[in-house]
């Protein structure tokens, strides 16, 4: 019988606790969350059409529990100089933050984990004695901070600025909007993730940032001022801040996975641009990778965290990769914006260098037709 101790309670600490807990009955597994039950921060996340497939291949109850609560769409919509550009085939899906833990909360609390929340863990030393701990702490994690080192993570900052809101506009697709403004040029993601509210991120270089006064706004006045800047967009409907503070968006790797009886999963251990839409489903996916690699050695947790890491590795790291290319085109769209609707269309939906024009036409017939008719005429400015 084992002894788990899971440090952290957001997706990827629950999916881990109800996983292993419900193929292992006999081992004990105690989740601890630092927050009270049924509080989150931030609105919804989303899921690109495949993310599922991970999932349901080896849990479709999960999967199916998870895709009954979703907002799903097929197309990506840009907005720019004010004309609307489709790219048809692009499907994605989104389920607020909130529903999805407290579904997996649900879940986990359903097969007999023992859940610990507002319980804050001061030091590696408040941990009870156990024979695993699976740190899914996310990027301030204690378990990786206590041995940064050990776990050889490294951790930098893009430039850019950006702020997590929500609204109760209803938007049909995922839709990125780029408007230039006397501050200068800002871009925001928005969905719906539910049938009454959508996530609203804005992003802006740090010169817009600075000349619009953020680094000076209050909380309010700030929602305030997003809120002119997309009122267009919004169409008389107001932002909803929920920890709603402007950041840089941490790049987070660990060369080592584990330390010890430790093992890093989710944004504890590596993150990825929230532009690819994959975070989440990362973090999931390693949650399963890992109990699928303690099964493979269960008399040897040193081997199983070496097996996860041997077999997940390749796949975080290539995602990863398109991460930061994505994130790279992010960083210029000040002078992306120079570009006609449809090229900055074209430009955008290549970012990651993982579509080519082959890919694209199966993918995105409507769109290709409709850049490839109007190209000679669409040069940059």
């Amino acid at each position: 019988m084992k002894r788990v101790v899971v440090v952290g309670g957001g997706p990827s600490g629950l999916y881990f606790a109800y996983l292993w807990k419900s193929r292992h009955p006999a081992d004990t597994v105690t989740v601890f969350e630092q927050n009270a039950e049924g509080a989150t921060f931030g609105f919804g996340v989303v899921f690109s059409a495949r993310a599922m497939d991970f999932l349901r291949a080896e849990d479709a109850e999960t999967a199916d529990l998870i895709t009954a609560r979703m907002e799903t769409w097929s197309d990506i919509t840009l907005v720019h100089r004010g004309e609307r550009v489709a790219l048809d085939g692009v499907a994605f899906s989104a389920i607020g933050r909130l529903e999805l833990l407290l579904l997996l909360q649900e879940r986990a609390r359903g097969v007999g984990v023992n859940m610990r929340f507002n319980t804050t863990l001061r030091s590696v030393e408040d941990i009870p004695e156990c024979d695993l701990i699976v740190a899914a702490d996310g990027v301030n994690s204690l378990i990786r901070r206590t041995f940064e080192g050990d776990f050889q993570t490294t951790l930098s900052y893009l430039d850019e600025k950006f702020v997590w809101f929500g609204t109760t506009k209803h938007f049909e697709t995922l839709t990125q909007t780029f408007v230039e403004t006397e501050f200068g040029t800002f871009n925001a993601h928005h969905y719906r993730y539910s049938p009454a509210m959508s996530t609203f991120i804005v992003e802006c270089d740090r010169a817009s940032w600075l000349k619009a006064g953020f680094d000076r706004l209050g909380a309010d006045d700030a929602k305030t001022r997003c809120e002119q800047i997309f009122a267009e967009t919004l169409d008389g409907h107001s932002l909803v801040a929920n920890k709603s503070n402007w950041r840089n968006f941490p790049w987070l790797w660990s060369n080592r996975w584990s330390h010890g009886n430790m093992v890093l999963i989710g944004d504890a251990l590596h993150t990825a641009h929230y532009s690819i839409g994959s975070g989440t489903r990362l973090a999931m996916e390693d949650s399963l990778a890992l109990a699928m690699a303690l099964e493979a050695y269960p008399d040897d947790i040193r081997d199983a965290c070496l097996h996860y890491e041997a077999q997940r590795r390749p796949i975080v790291e290539k995602l990863a990769r398109a991460a930061r290319e994505s994130a790279a085109w992010y960083a210029n769209v000040p002078e992306h914006m120079r570009l006609s609707p449809l090229d900055l269309a074209y430009s955008y939906i290549t970012r990651s260098g993982r579509i080519d024009d082959d890919r694209l036409r199966a993918m995105s017939p409507g769109f290709m037709a409709r850049y490839g008719d109007a190209r000679p005429r669409s040069a940059a400015e």
